[in-house]
């Protein structure tokens, strides 16, 4: 039975005040807090466990090690993968998806050559292969929107061509929640023989994700925001890949043998590690992973769901307020995650979240790292509020109280 006031307790930040009245945190988009069982693992590891992995015959490191590679096996379970050859670790879904479209490139694609991208893709997912579009001539094709937030499939499949080498979309929309059919996606691109990355940094905190079931050839994620330390990610990828995909990154830990005449390379997953990795970060990750299975996937989801259905009734219910994305109907029952992105009439989105800060209310605002999808959208920002496990009804109803109050000041 899912406990919530319990789940609270498990997050000390949630006890705290900001200008005098309760937090309430509402962008867990942008990031998750941490419970404790977290951070208390990464302090016993400092002071208990610290040393550098791999290759240390003392015991410190042993253990360190022990700790790394079980977070890798318990990540490889939790997305469902073949094998931890399969499982990366990076700094985040940034890195991740730097790491693909650099390595991915040099290996495979060359001038004139296509990817395919969604116009509601993180800028992350958009600029690293901008990058490589002005090193190697690579072209970037956009799948575009409807007018309420779902991805035109039909005109995805018209943009494939010859020269379509990858497909690069997000599971889930940071801005609408959207949760794109990206089992179809990357069925027709398979169709054509073309590979698929899935940004799944707002997805992995959400649902289950089960890459082969999927079908993905690479998955993305981030720990920060599912309730693990930043500075950690993972990359997920098919074998026949990355074996392929030359290093991302040189230094120690990725090589087996180094002169100055010639390098070679470690076994996957080290070959793409290079340097010292965070360690303890993994285990913190680890933990995160066994607290959210503590609850349970299924349970989170669930719970969220109807968290996002009840804020969608009551934001709906004031005058002058537009949600964009999907409306409130069935279809939005089955294709929305937890974020809620709304403008209230003329009041700049800005102006809204700072007078919501005032009253304690955590909301993010701006274009969310999505500038195209709020051109597409015609607006230059929008206020953001996402859920996360220990949202409450209660605090749902206080930011609907206090977007009433700010309506009054203008």
């Amino acid at each position: 039975m899912f406990n919530i006031e319990k789940v609270r307790a498990d997050f000390p930040i949630l006890s705290r005040e900001v200008y005098g009245k309760p937090l309430v945190y509402l962008d867990n988009a942008a990031t998750t807090q941490k419970p404790r069982l977290v951070v208390d693992a990464l302090v016993d590891e400092y002071f208990n466990v610290n040393a550098n992995v791999h290759r240390g015959v003392h015991y410190l490191s042993q253990q360190a090690t022990d700790l790394h590679e079980e977070a890798r096996e318990k990540v490889r379970r939790f997305i469902h993968a073949e094998k931890t050859d399969n499982i990366i670790f990076t700094r985040g879904t940034t890195e991740s998806i730097n790491l693909v479209a650099s390595s991915f490139c040099d290996a495979f694609m060359h001038e004139g050559d296509e990817v395919i991208l969604s116009v509601m893709e993180h800028h992350s997912n958009i600029v690293p292969w901008q990058l490589q579009g002005e090193k190697k001539g690579i072209k970037i094709k956009v799948i575009p929107m409807a007018d309420d937030g779902q991805l035109c499939i039909n005109e995805f499949k018209r943009l494939i061509s010859e020269r379509t080498k990858m497909v690069c979309v997000a599971h889930v929309s940071n801005v609408l929640g959207t949760i794109n059919p990206v089992e179809e996606i990357i069925r027709v691109a398979h169709s054509h023989g073309i590979p698929c990355l899935i940004d799944g940094a707002q997805s992995a905190p959400h649902f289950k994700i089960d890459v082969r079931a999927l079908d993905c050839d690479f998955f993305a994620f981030s720990g920060h925001k599912m309730y693990g330390p930043t500075g950690i990610g993972v990359l997920y990828g098919k074998e026949q890949w990355l074996e392929k995909m030359p290093p991302y990154q040189g230094g120690g830990e990725m090589i087996d043998r180094v002169s100055f005449e010639h390098t070679t390379f470690e076994r996957l997953p080290l070959k793409f590690e290079a340097g010292t990795p965070d360690y303890v970060a993994t285990n913190g990750l680890a933990k995160a992973i066994d607290y959210m299975e503590s609850i349970g996937i299924d349970t989170i989801f669930k719970y969220e769901r109807g968290l996002t259905q009840y804020a969608m009734e009551r934001l709906s219910a004031i005058e002058g307020v537009h949600i964009y994305g999907l409306p409130l109907d069935a279809s939005a029952e089955n294709h929305r995650d937890a974020v809620i992105s709304f403008n209230v009439g003329n009041i700049h989105h800005l102006d809204m979240g700072t007078l919501l800060d005032r009253l304690g209310i955590a909301v993010r605002t701006g274009h969310h790292c999505a500038q195209p999808l709020m051109d597409r959208l015609g607006i230059a920002g929008t206020v953001r509020a996402s859920f996360g496990l220990y949202n409450t009804k209660e605090e749902v109803d206080l930011l609907t109280e206090g977007i009433k109050r700010v309506k009054k000041m203008f």
